[in-house]
C-alpha cells in the first residue's frame, strides 16, 4: 500500500485516478438512491448497454473520417447514446403496461449490436472499447476529469432543482400525480440524471462494472438510514470510500482496481446484511 503513494509522486495519474472515483462518487450519491427506490436498475442497465451503440459510433466516426471527427472520443459517443434513450425509456416505462421488460431487452440489444458491428467495421484494432466495457481509471487524463467534473455539477445541478419531485416519485407515485406533479416530466429528467451518473460511473470501473457501483452503495445507504438525504450522505460516503482504499490495497499485484472496486463493495453490502439479520429476528 505505501508503494502507492511513493509511485504517486513520479505518476501524476495514480491521483487522477483518486479524483476521477470522488467525482465519480458525487454522482453516485446523488442518484443512487433515486435508482433504488424506485427500482430503475434494469433500466438503468439498459442505458448503460444502448451507450455501446454511441460508443461504437464514436470510434468508427474518429477512426473512418478523422478529419471531421477526430475529435471525437468514444466516451463522448456514449453519452449522447445514453441522453438519447433515456427519455424513450422513461416514456417505456409509463405508456407501455405489458411486456416492458421485453421491449427495454430488445433495446439493450440492439444498441449492443450495433456498438458490436460498428466496432467490426472500423479499420484496426481500438483499445478504447476494451477501457469502455472494463473501466480505466488507472489512466484517467486531465480532459477525462474536466468532463467528469461538468457531468458531476450538472448532476448536481438538476438534482437540487428537482429533488422535492424526485422525493414523491420515490414515495408515492400516485400520490405525487394527485397533486398534479407531471410525472412523465419528472421521470425522464431523472433517466438523464441515471444516463449521465452511468457514463461517469463507466469511467471508473467500466461498462460491465457499472450497475454495481450505482446500485450497491445505494442499498448500503437505505439500509443504515431511513430517510433520502441521509442515504444520500452515506452513499457518497461509501462511493468514495470503495473508490479509493481497494485501487490503494490492490495496486502492484494482478488485481485490476476496478475488479478490486466492486468486490470490496459487494462485500461491505454482504457484511451489513448479515449483521442487520440477527437484530430483524
Amino acid at each position: 500500500m505505501s508503494q502507492f503513494f511513493v509511485d504517486a509522486a513520479v505518476n501524476p495519474f495514480l491521483w487522477s485516478g483518486l479524483v476521477a472515483g470522488g467525482l465519480a462518487s458525487v454522482s453516485c450519491g446523488i442518484v443512487g438512491p433515486y435508482v433504488v427506490s424506485r427500482r430503475l436498475l434494469f433500466l438503468a442497465g439498459a442505458l448503460a448497454h444502448i451507450a455501446i451503440g454511441g460508443v461504437g459510433a464514436a470510434i468508427y466516426l474518429s477512426t473512418v473520417h478523422p478529419t471531421v471527427f477526430g475529435w471525437l472520443e468514444p466516451i463522448h459517443g456514449g453519452l449522447v447514446a445514453a441522453l438519447v434513450s433515456a427519455p424513450l425509456l422513461a416514456v417505456l416505462k409509463h405508456r407501455v403496461k405489458e411486456r416492458l421488460d421485453t421491449m427495454v431487452g430488445a433495446l439493450w440489444a440492439v444498441g449492443m449490436s450495433v456498438g458490436i458491428l460498428l466496432i467490426k467495421i472500423t479499420p484496426g484494432y481500438h483499445t478504447e472499447l476494451m477501457s469502455y466495457l472494463f473501466g480505466n481509471i488507472s489512466f484517467v487524463t486531465r480532459r477525462d476529469l474536466i468532463f467528469l467534473a461538468v457531468l458531476s455539477a450538472v448532476v448536481i445541478v438538476t438534482a437540487t432543482l428537482f429533488h422535492r419531485r424526485f422525493l414523491a416519485l420515490c414515495l408515492d407515485p400516485e400520490q405525487a400525480e394527485l397533486r398534479g406533479i407531471p410525472v412523465l416530466t419528472t421521470d425522464i429528467v431523472l433517466f438523464l440524471l441515471i444516463a449521465a451518473t452511468v457514463i461517469v460511473l463507466t469511467q471508473i470501473v467500466g461498462l460491465i462494472l457499472v450497475i454495481a457501483l450505482l446500485s450497491l452503495p445505494a442499498a448500503i445507504g437505505t439500509r443504515l438510514t431511513t430517510r433520502l438525504g441521509p442515504s444520500m450522505a452515506v452513499t457518497f460516503i461509501v462511493s468514495a470510500l470503495v473508490t479509493t482504499l481497494p485501487r490503494i490495497a490492490v495496486y502492484g499485484t494482478p488485481v485490476s482496481p476496478e475488479t478490486a472496486i466492486v468486490l470490496a463493495t459487494a462485500g461491505l453490502y454482504l457484511l451489513i446484511v448479515l449483521r442487520q439479520r440477527p437484530r430483524a429476528r
